[in-house]
């Protein structure tokens, strides 16, 4: 009789456990998508623009290498190095109802930048090699606030096929665009500003 009582309340206390535990649960696509990236830990690949409508001086004529330096089962770091300037992370998270995709800036020192923590979560379920993360409530505030009304509607596209990997920015009359060459991995770069 007491090991019946002592084992219901064991049983009990695991289901309560388990259910104070978010679920990190989510759509496939999202976990195909989250996998793919995942595999490449560790690795870094040099990219190249290909579609830029502004014809930015950022990134002419500098070397762009993306690090996927930090991966676990919730996140993944990736730094996108531009020449020396070692200031941006790509912060992929899964939600457990979708990916968000957070922009963390940083000055050379690892303090904040005024601009940083932007991005967007997935609204759909995606593809395995796509998924697309439209600016969230907290970016479409910040951006209202730095006087960036034009980057509110901002939405940024990941695609990851066996040979590349893409990063790319589109809103109206405004498109950037950089592929990673996924079969040619390149000498790892130094940490990003800020990197713990």
């Amino acid at each position: 009789m007491k090991s019946a009582v002592l084992l219901t309340i064991l049983t009990l206390a695991s289901l309560q456990a388990s259910a104070t535990k978010p679920s990190l649960t989510s759509h496939p696509s999202h976990q195909a998508f989250f996998d793919a990236l995942t595999a490449l830990c560790g690795q870094a690949f040099t990219g190249k623009v290909v579609a830029d409508t502004t014809n930015s001086d950022t990134f002419k004529n500098k070397s762009l290498v993306m690090h996927v330096s930090k991966c676990d089962d919730k996140q993944i770091n990736i730094p996108f190095h531009v020449g020396e300037d070692h200031s941006r992370t790509w912060i992929i998270t899964r939600t457990g109802s979708g990916l968000r995709l957070k922009h963390d800036h940083r000055h050379e020192d690892g303090s904040e930048d005024p601009l940083t923590m932007y991005g967007g979560v997935t609204t759909e379920p995606g593809f395995n090699q796509v998924q697309a993360f439209p600016a969230d409530a907290y970016t479409k505030w910040m951006f209202a606030e730095k006087g960036l009304p034009q980057s509110i509607h901002n939405i940024w596209k990941m695609f990851v096929y066996p040979d590349i990997f893409s990063y790319q920015l589109v809103r109206e009359g405004r498109e950037f665009r950089v592929d990673f060459d996924l079969t040619k991995p390149t000498e790892t770069p130094p940490a990003a500003w800020g990197a713990e």
